[in-house]
């Protein structure tokens, strides 16, 4: 079944408004910015003026109560994006807005308020306090905010068992593993209650198992928070897991944004298809995305009910342990809004690259045969 257009649902509102962000490294940047917005690229900016471009013209809505993820390689401006929003780094120009106002232009005590109770911070090498024990890294936060000890105690308590340390307390980060040092990370950032957490390659340094795991334990933690958590990654798998929404830089530039399906089947350029290329599309396509829509008089009712939002892969799996060959897909009800079959899955998972490549042996196997 070929894949078929569906209507986008409406954006999310937005916890942070960036636009127009510009970064340049060097002492005359504001007055270099100018020849930026005209043109000049990252290139020419190094071999004439020798200052960095860090990020150009970033304009970004990332929801509330989700997971941006913003994703690039090395050099691709994602770790400085993501420390403009807490003002870790100045901004050439530009505006990052959060309860619409704009952090950047923030007095420094303002600024500090803003930093100790509305936004906490997750980093890729844990940054835990060595000479700290993991109550006191959990507890820090609040302590800088001069909760009373009750509130510190509880939390602690809250938090380090639901990132599943209890019993650990005590300990100091030197006899915990990268995995579990994360966690009372994690859990130190989520004690302090704030809205917005930022993420700097918080599983980059993990080995897979672990990392796998730390995502699900985020994942089961932000089904019941909703935090706005904005996500900085390299790795387009650990994106597409957690993603709701998904913006990958190049040179500090956005190349493309959208849902990880919207990148997964509608790759902006190149340089984004060579991304994808390697995706297992059956853990990112989701049913509607492929179903036939129903008629006016629905379908006969035939195979499993299938709801809107499953990804193809489950589908697939429920379709064959009950010997079906199509399903309906259900919208919180038992109306169908529209069918899919086994085989329109089966093709739908197949890399269009794959596809082509298949063709045109089989055209070759023709003629030569």
């Amino acid at each position: 079944m070929a894949e078929t257009a569906t209507t986008s649902p409406a954006a999310p509102e937005a916890a942070i408004r960036i636009r127009s962000l510009y970064k340049i490294f060097g002492a005359d940047d504001r007055r270099l910015v100018k020849e930026v917005k005209a043109g000049m690229t990252k290139a020419e900016l190094m071999e004439k003026h020798a200052h960095v471009l860090g990020l150009r013209d970033i304009s970004i809505d990332m929801p509330k109560g989700g997971i941006q993820v913003v994703m690039g390689l090395s050099g691709s401006g994602k770790s400085t994006l993501i420390r403009h929003i807490n003002r870790l780094i100045e901004p050439t120009a530009g505006e990052v807005l959060i309860g619409g106002e704009d952090v950047l232009a923030m007095s420094a005590k303002r600024l500090q308020d803003f930093r100790r109770h509305k936004i906490s911070m997750v980093f890729q090498r844990f940054a835990l306090l060595p000479h700290k024990s993991v109550f006191d890294n959990v507890t820090y936060g609040l302590a800088i905010q001069g909760a009373p000890g009750e509130k510190q105690r509880a939390a602690a308590a809250r938090w380090i068992a639901r990132v599943g340390l209890s019993g650990y307390e005590n300990r100091y980060p030197s006899a915990l593993s990268g995995g579990m040092q994360q966690r009372v990370g994690l859990a130190r950032a989520l004690a302090t209650d704030a809205d917005i957490l930022l993420m700097d390659e918080a599983f980059s340094a993990l080995d897979p198992l672990i990392r796998s795991d730390m995502q699900s334990v985020l994942l089961d933690l932000q089904e019941e928070l909703q935090k706005t958590i904005v996500f900085i990654t390299h790795d387009l798998d650990e994106a597409l897991r957690i993603g709701d929404r998904i913006a990958i830089l190049r040179d500090g530039e956005i190349v493309q944004q959208g849902t990880g399906e919207e990148i997964v089947l509608h790759p902006a350029d190149d340089y984004i298809a060579s991304f994808v290329r390697e995706v297992n599309r059956g853990r990112v396509i989701e049913v509607q995305t492929i179903m036939e829509p129903a008629p006016p008089g629905g379908f006969p009712p035939e195979g499993p009910a299938i709801e809107r939002g499953t990804i193809i892969e489950d589908a697939a799996r429920t379709m064959t342990e009950t010997g079906a060959m199509s399903a309906h897909v259900v919208n919180g009800s038992t109306a169908p809004i529209g069918r899919v079959t086994l085989r329109g899955i089966m093709g739908a998972m197949v890399n269009p690259t794959e596809r082509g490549v298949k063709a045109a042996d089989k055209t070759a196997s023709i003629t030569t045969s």
